[in-house]
């Protein structure tokens, strides 16, 4: 008799991944071109941009690979690579805070530009920082 005052429901589905909500691949890629592209043209990145290897064909699709499995998209990245460690696969450079910023300031001016959510901007933005943060391997110079 009590079943006449519930409601049946559906299941509810899972939330939507970061990499769902951006727009999954073809944002993702869009991203990760877009944050190289910065790289190379913004002055206020020209030490980051020193430190890649030319041309940078293989490191934009490698980025891409990561950020789809990092955004909770296909773990292209894992799948060819391995574990991403990206700790020790940056441990031949020299990453300080300047580097950092650097990383960021390209980073951000992607979000500013393709993520139109406000909280899933700010969600990404403290996410990349503490990523960025991690990677710091040597004292300023």
């Amino acid at each position: 008799m009590l079943s006449r005052f519930f409601k049946k429901t559906e299941p509810t589905t899972a939330t939507p991944s970061q990499y769902q909500q951006l727009g999954g691949e073809k944002a993702v890629r869009a991203m990760a071109e877009r944050f190289y592209d910065i790289m190379q043209s913004d002055p206020e990145a020209s030490d980051l941009l020193a430190i890649h290897p030319q041309p940078m064909t293989a490191i934009r699709l490698k980025f891409f690979e990561f950020l789809s499995g990092w955004l909770g998209g296909p773990q292209l990245f894992i799948e060819k690579y391995g574990d991403p460690r990206l700790r020790a696969r940056h441990l031949p450079f020299s990453i300080d805070i300047k580097m950092r910023d650097q990383w960021l300031h390209c980073m951000y001016v992607v979000l500013n530009e393709q993520v139109q959510d406000p909280l899933l901007k700010q969600q990404l933005k403290a996410q990349f920082t503490r990523l960025a943060h991690h990677m710091i391997n040597t004292a300023e110079s």
